[in-house]
């Protein structure tokens, strides 16, 4: 590459590039990535083995208590106060976050293995959460028309390495990846790593960047809608985790976030949907109340967990 940029300059050229060598691009950068990681390997989900039938709560009394601290964003101690109040269930709030790590390890392979039907609209973005007093991130991909969650990891840092997994998470969800696969990123350039890193192992996607928070660029201006959909998941999402004041583990914020996108997949309904939710399930869509419904969900994500065993 450089002899042939050398060869290609006239004599004016050569003369000026003895002067100024900065002036001339003579070199190309080549970015030798050092991450363990290999894409698209389906490799079976791991089976926890969570028995819920030891805890001391009945399914109704653990479908309200999930009810009311991921649907409705309770902290864990105005769940407990409320199971008391109105209930007259006496919990405390540390039961209440054991409960959700049983119910986050249940629903995570089932959740992340999930046959989804998609569209060909995805964008992702990375929000801020507070784990053990520090600053972690956590990376959304999200299908901006059928509204589902399809990665969610969260890290102590916001790099190449996780924007990675994150975009894995999303294309090993499909049947088949598209030709002009496109994702909707904002500026950050982890995602442009990621993409040569996938390009590396021969997956090929294009990267759109929409920067800042006007449209100063045609990529911008066309792209613009989908960031802003992302974003509005990143607000939803805060609505819910606000009152948590933060994780005091990363095995605490990975149960929380796990439990908001079943309930954000399976069972919030989305004005955009027409009052549907993104994955429908007859044998949840049926029942009456939220906490059948979650009661509902956990079973099914049981069900698959014993088939998955028996395979």
């Amino acid at each position: 590459y450089y002899q042939k940029k050398l060869k290609a300059m006239s004599k004016k050229e050569k003369k000026r590039f003895k002067k100024d060598p900065q002036a001339f691009k003579v070199r190309y950068i080549f970015r030798q990535f050092h991450v363990d990681f290999l894409p698209l390997s389906k490799q079976s989900p791991e089976l926890p083995r969570v028995n819920l039938s030891k805890i001391h709560a009945s399914p109704h009394t653990l479908g309200l208590i999930l009810t009311y601290h991921v649907n409705y964003g309770l902290s864990a101690r105005k769940t407990a106060a409320i199971m008391q109040d109105v209930h007259g269930v006496a919990i405390s709030h540390q039961t209440i976050l054991n409960y959700e790590n049983s119910v986050a390890l249940l629903l995570k392979p089932y959740v992340d293995s999930y046959p989804y039907e998609l569209s060909d609209q995805f964008c992702g973005d990375e929000t801020y959460i507070r784990v053990n007093g520090k600053w972690h991130y956590l990376f959304f991909f999200f299908d901006a028309v059928k509204k589902i969650i399809l990665s969610y990891p969260v890290s102590p840092n916001r790099d190449t390495v996780t924007a990675i997994r994150a975009i894995d998470e999303v294309l090993v969800k499909m049947k088949e990846i598209p030709e002009d696969l496109t994702l909707v990123v904002d500026g950050n350039p982890i995602y442009l790593l990621a993409q040569h890193f996938f390009a590396q192992h021969d997956i090929q996607f294009d990267v759109k960047q929409v920067i800042g928070l006007t449209n100063d660029d045609p990529v911008s201006t066309e792209f613009r809608p989908l960031k802003q959909v992302i974003e509005r998941l990143n607000r939803t999402f805060k609505g819910n985790y606000r009152s948590t004041h933060g994780f005091g583990s990363e095995h605490g914020s990975v149960s929380y976030v796990t439990l908001f996108v079943a309930y954000f997949n399976f069972l919030r309904p989305h004005a955009s949907l027409e009052g549907k939710v993104p994955v429908m399930n007859p044998e949840l869509s049926g029942l009456p109340t939220m906490p059948a419904r979650w009661t509902k969900l956990i079973a099914v994500a049981q069900q698959w967990i014993v088939k998955q065993r028996l395979a």
